[in-house]
């Protein structure tokens, strides 16, 4: 296809349109709607791989508006009433075809690289670290797009109908919508009791990704193969029923989505910790002596190596040798639910928690005292408050002689009752001998690190359980 066949394509087809469409609908999404692509480390413009998969989340909307186009602009011979026409011309079907489905292709992917670069120049102001393993995702993405658009619109020159496009926009709404919940969710209990929903290789096939719940996640290779292999299938399919002339073509044009499917489903991973998987190079850590950042954020490292090394020499000074000897950002992703598992020898950091977030400077030394004396137990995925936090600003205030609110807020509890909660508490502890506050410290310890009792209660001096 040159460029003067190229022009008036785009003249003459609702292609321009459909990359309109596509580009103001996502980013009206991106910057219209306040939601989890715009807060803490996953945000889509603080690292390359939150900016593909957040722009590949946006797909469970944009894919379903690319289908219906694409039969709006299948249905053109039809309008023009001149199909007869058409296949007296010398000039193959293919042709004619390759040219529709190519424009209307330039035009979508392009409008969705539009929005990956105007996120990915943002992306660069705001980390240091910068890769390649990002590029699959949007690639792939990208090749949804297309592919719904070419499927979409051999569907709507095979039936030819003014509902065509409505329809198909519905149905393949509702195919994404149920891979990302009944069929694409498998109920399962962990290994504590709670009750969770994980992927399954179902939800694979749909164009849309999980909420960016951790910035070191990742698809693994099998996922970009297999979504590789059933995209063929469907533009395969959609070109075939643009070229049909005839319902056998038609029905012999069912055959590559009918056999990529189960091929994609061979391929693609069927554990949730196969699907997202840990980028090994992103989660390589970076250190300055005993503090040690992942190189994911390892401009964060200047920041937090002066407190973190004070709030060792401080945790020493309190706890002699049950005292943690490092500081690093946890790289252990488990799964939503999953019990927390915390090491006594090392303070591990999330960059997301309300505590770590909103501390600088003296308050960040305060926090990562207090994750080192109690580092919560929520579940994994879960927001945890009440007998953590009282626990923490005790053991805190306890390490650093004066208690003082901990930085960060906790929306369910405010400052007044953390104080009401807290001060009686912190009285009754400094009132003892030291030898008894160590016990009560030891005990604290023990419930908040094996995640099996209550830290404040043993504070309290009753049974940590």
């Amino acid at each position: 296809m040159n460029g003067r066949v190229l022009r008036i394509e785009l003249r003459r087809s609702v292609a321009p349109w459909a990359g309109i469409v596509v580009l103001t609908t996502a980013l009206a999404f991106l910057y219209l709607v306040s939601t989890a692509w715009w807060r803490g480390t996953t945000a889509w413009t603080a690292q390359w791989t939150s900016l593909a998969l957040w722009t590949r989340a946006l797909l469970f909307y944009l894919w379903p508006l690319a289908v219906g186009l694409g039969a709006l602009q299948g249905l053109r011979d039809h309008r023009s009433t001149m199909p007869e026409l058409l296949t007296t011309t010398p000039r193959p079907a293919w042709h004619r075809a390759a040219t529709l489905a190519g424009t209307t292709a330039i035009t979508l992917a392009s409008a969705f690289a539009l929005v990956v670069l105007i996120g990915g120049v943002q992306v660069l102001a705001h980390t240091e670290y910068t890769h390649l393993g990002w590029l699959p995702i949007s690639l792939v993405g990208a090749l949804f797009l297309v592919a719904g658009a070419v499927l979409g619109m051999g569907v709507g020159r095979a039936l030819p109908s003014a509902l065509t496009p409505p329809v198909l926009t519905m149905v393949a709404f509702v195919f994404t919508a149920l891979m990302n919940s009944t069929l694409g969710r498998t109920r399962t209990t962990t290994a504590e009791g709670v009750d969770i929903t994980e992927p399954n290789r179902v939800s694979l096939l749909s164009p849309a990704v999980d909420e960016v719940r951790n910035v070191l996640l990742t698809f693994s290779a099998s996922v970009h193969l297999g979504q590789t292999i059933w995209l063929l299938g469907l533009a395969a399919t959609g070109f075939a029923l643009l070229v049909a002339a005839t319902p056998r073509a038609r029905l012999a044009a069912l055959t590559p989505v009918l056999a990529g499917a189960p091929l994609a489903l061979l391929v693609l991973p069927s554990e949730p910790s196969r699907m997202y998987v840990v980028d090994k190079a992103a989660a390589e850590l970076v250190c300055d002596g005993p503090v040690c950042v992942t190189r994911t954020h390892q401009d964060r490292l200047a920041e937090l190596a002066g407190p973190g090394k004070e709030a060792l020499r401080l945790l020493h000074g309190a706890l002699g040798g049950r005292a943690p000897v490092s500081v690093r950002e946890n790289t252990a992703v488990p799964p939503d639910g999953a019990t927390p598992r915390w090491s006594r020898k090392t303070v591990l950091l999330d960059f997301d928690d309300d505590l770590i977030a909103a501390a600088k400077g003296e308050e960040l030394t305060r926090a990562l005292i207090a994750k080192g004396m109690v580092p919560g137990c929520s579940p994994v995925g879960w927001s945890g408050t009440g007998g953590d936090l009282y626990a923490q600003t005790v053991a805190a205030g306890w390490v650093l002689g004066d208690l003082r609110q901990l930085p960060g807020t906790v929306a369910a509890i405010s400052r007044r009752e953390v104080d009401t909660e807290t001060r009686p508490v912190w009285k009754e502890l400094k009132a003892l001998g030291r030898t008894e506050q160590l016990s009560r410290i030891n005990a604290m310890r023990a419930a908040a690190l094996s995640c099996e009792g209550e830290p404040f209660d043993a504070l309290k001096g009753g049974a940590s359980r």
